[in-house]
């Protein structure tokens, strides 16, 4: 018996019990087509994470004042640190492991335009933080150095901002009124999806020259505290180099604690937002989600692998007298064992290709649909393709070759007595 006669019968066999092969396929094609897909989600939460992630800023540390646990130089522990400007200027001139670097000065102050009314939160920065922190332009145009150097008098709107103060109206070249000073429009940021932020979303803020927000408006000292001369709400900066990322930190935190004398590895003196090592977290989280979505869905092919066993089984079973008539009329073991094995392995390879074809088709589909801001594009995984290919052959050897040896080993003349 040839491959070619084999194959016919094969098809014959398949034919003919219809219901069957497909229920048997199914499970085989379900578990292909989860392999794909569930893994590919999982790779499209990490990867929508991270791109989350890089709309909060590139390699970004932000840096708040805390308060000193242990005691130094005759200090006593429990010191409140202020940041001020000098601090950031110190990190720009020293640290050669940060690219760059910006105060940041907050207040809540009011907003009036020709047309509406708003008390949000104004950002004073140098114009370095525009870059840093991925701020994308719809209209008009960024701060420069020369805005900075001059203090002028110029903001830039986020989109909620824009909305508010000009509905409906051209805002840049207008003019607003902030905290009683003219500030004239620059430009209107792009609308940024965004889920982390550490003071309210971009889009939200208004940003002004730190020099200018510095002069106008500064925060008012708390209650019965003199305020600090030069005092920012935080510092944030850029690492030149992701591979020295934690070497940049520890400079920074070197630098503030001879500036404010506390020791560098006083975890307590400052408080950091480190959104590299933040990143590296959520992948860690996310890359477990995967492979815990990869492992049920090879359990589910697994599965399905053990219903074709069974069904083959079943198969040998049915059609005992068929093997005792083959092996009468000088069928060999061989020949028996090619044909059930041969059954085995079309089940498998046919449901495999058409769960390949499912499951690449189901990521594509979805990766090409709007969906919800919350559901995550699947990415096609080359590992999880090659995790089902590997498994799949496994299945076809181990589903096919034990009901094929069983049915070739047995016995022509009990074959025949099989009723």
């Amino acid at each position: 018996m040839n491959l070619l006669d084999v194959f016919k019968q094969t098809i014959a066999t398949l034919r003919a019990h219809k219901m069957r092969s497909f229920l048997t396929m199914f499970g085989i094609v379900w578990g292909i087509a989860s392999v794909i897909l569930l893994v590919g989600l999982g790779l499209g939460f990490s990867k929508d994470q991270k791109k989350r992630m890089e709309t909060l800023g590139k390699d970004l540390v932000i840096v708040w004042g805390g308060r000193t646990s242990s005691q130094i130089g005759g200090l006593a522990a429990g010191r409140q640190i202020v940041l001020t400007i000098n601090d950031a200027r110190l990190i720009q001139k020293e640290c050669y492991l940060v690219k760059a670097v910006s105060p940041e000065l907050q207040r809540s102050v009011s907003e009036v335009s020709q047309f509406n009314s708003a008390a949000r939160q104004v950002s004073g920065v140098w114009p370095a933080y525009q870059d840093f922190r991925s701020l994308i332009l719809s209209e008009g145009r960024f701060m420069a150095e020369e805005d900075e150097q001059e203090a002028r008098r110029v903001v830039l709107l986020g989109s909620n901002a824009a909305r508010q103060l000009f509905p409906g109206q051209p805002a840049v070249g207008a003019n607003v009124a902030i905290a009683r000073f003219p500030y004239t429009v620059i430009g209107v940021l792009a609308e940024k999806k965004q889920n982390s932020n550490y003071s309210g979303p971009d889009n939200d803020k208004i940003y002004v020259p730190y020099s200018a927000m510095a002069r106008d408006f500064p925060p008012p000292p708390v209650k019965g505290e003199v305020i600090t001369k030069g005092y920012l709400s935080d510092i944030v900066f850029e690492v030149a180099d992701p591979e020295v990322h934690d070497n940049a930190v520890r400079q920074v935190r070197h630098v503030l604690g001879r500036m404010h004398h506390f020791e560098a590895t006083d975890k307590d003196a400052l408080f950091i937002w480190d959104t590299m090592e933040f990143a590296k977290v959520l992948a860690r989280i996310f890359a477990v989600i995967t492979i815990f979505f990869g492992c049920v869905a090879v359990t589910t092919l697994s599965l399905g692998g053990i219903g074709v066993m069974n069904i083959m089984l079943v198969a040998v079973t049915e059609r005992t007298r068929e093997i005792g008539i083959l092996k009468a009329i000088g069928a060999t073991k061989k020949d028996v064992l090619k044909q059930f094995f041969s059954e085995s392995a079309t089940l498998t390879i046919l449901s495999g290709v058409a769960g390949y074809a499912i499951g690449v088709g189901l990521c594509l589909l979805l990766g090409s649909a709007p969906l919800p801001d919350f559901v995550p594009k699947p990415v096609v995984s080359s590992v999880a393709i090659a995790a089902s290919l590997l498994t799949l052959s496994f299945i076809t050897i181990g589903a096919g070759m034990y009901p094929a040896q069983r049915a070739a080993d047995l016995d022509p003349i009990e074959c025949l007595r099989y009723e």
